[in-house]
């Protein structure tokens, strides 16, 4: 979910759903403890539960930015050991280190000491052809030990060389029933599965065998769909909680809008993650050609969203959503 999941989409979700822990794009060692710190940690209050990614593979400055992100005020530190990009392995960090149990366990136990909110870690089943079931229960069991006791597991594998970061998303075969298995031999850890979930449908069915579900993509393509997620997994049944329509959630994102562009941020950068709002839906397309063609010109502000929403039929803008 590089260069997707920033502020702006973070802010945009919380319009959406209130209660679904959010993430933030991978953010290397080097770029905390060098970069520009408001432009790579800072976030909203409202963006809470919110969870720092870290790519890294030292275990000291691991701890170092762990204890950063929890100045910062963070509710999670997670490890990133399942990105396979080119410019990943390159840096010996990412999917990589699955083939290093004992230095992620180690990362592991000096974040742990830095810091008292969770740290946890996202890996995948296997890489290249270390793929066995045993290969991975091998790494789990050995981070587990340092003191990890929240796993969320992409089910497919990594091919290092020959596939891109699209085809890793894509072309290795789905795995679930090798996180089940895991969740199974391990009962006191906590398993959260990954990776080709489109729906809460599904969400719901594999928490018949695992404590978590974590979506990506299809969240980014069609964030609406989250928008049951806090009655139905978080217990929010108040009447202040009814799922927002998507006109609702045009009207609490604009205030956000209006005050980044105070701030200098263009329009662009704040409605390109919200162009799959209406994703699958009558007007789906005119929602996202006005914005396309407008939000990039100068001075454009909310009346290109409001202009948008007005080529959406009201009975689409207006309507709840479905159930999962």
């Amino acid at each position: 979910m590089m260069d997707r999941t920033d502020r702006h989409y973070r802010s945009f979700l919380r319009c959406i759903s209130r209660y679904t822990p959010l993430y933030t794009e991978m953010v290397t060692t080097g770029a905390v403890l060098r970069g520009d710190r408001d432009h790579l940690l800072g976030f909203d209050p409202a963006e809470k539960p919110l969870a720092l990614q870290l790519g890294g593979d030292d275990p000291r400055q691991l701890a170092q930015c762990a204890r950063i992100g929890a100045d910062w005020g963070y509710d999670e530190i997670n490890l990133n050991v399942g990105c396979p990009s080119d410019r990943v392995r390159q840096g010996s960090f990412g999917a990589c280190l699955m083939f290093e149990p004992e230095r992620v366990g180690r990362a592991v136990e000096a974040m742990r000491g830095a810091v008292s909110i969770p740290v946890t870690v996202k890996h995948r089943i296997g890489v290249d052809d270390h793929d066995r079931y045993e290969d991975m229960e091998g790494f789990v069991r050995i981070v587990a030990a340092a003191g990890c006791d929240r796993f969320i597991v992409h089910a497919r594998k990594a091919w290092l060389e020959g596939l891109s970061p699209k085809q890793n998303r894509e072309v290795p075969p789905l795995r679930y029933a090798d996180v089940y298995r895991l969740k199974k031999e391990h009962p006191r850890l906590r398993i959260e599965i990954n990776g080709g979930i489109t729906s809460l449908e599904q969400a719901r069915r594999h928490l018949r065998e695992v404590d978590g579900v974590m979506i990506g993509r299809a969240a980014y393509d069609d964030p609406y769909l989250l928008a049951p997620a806090d009655r139905e997994f978080f217990c929010q049944t108040s009447t202040n909680d009814r799922p927002p329509t998507r006109r609702q959630v045009v009207e609490a994102y604009l205030p956000y809008v209006e005050r980044q562009l105070s701030r200098g941020q263009p329009l662009h950068r704040l409605t390109r993650h919200i162009l799959g709002l209406f994703a699958h839906q009558p007007g789906a397309r005119s929602w996202k050609r006005y914005i396309s063609e407008n939000a990039h010109l100068g001075g454009a502000g909310c009346e290109v969203i409001l202009a948008a929403l007005a080529t959406v039929p009201a009975q689409v803008a207006d309507a709840p959503p479905a159930a999962g």
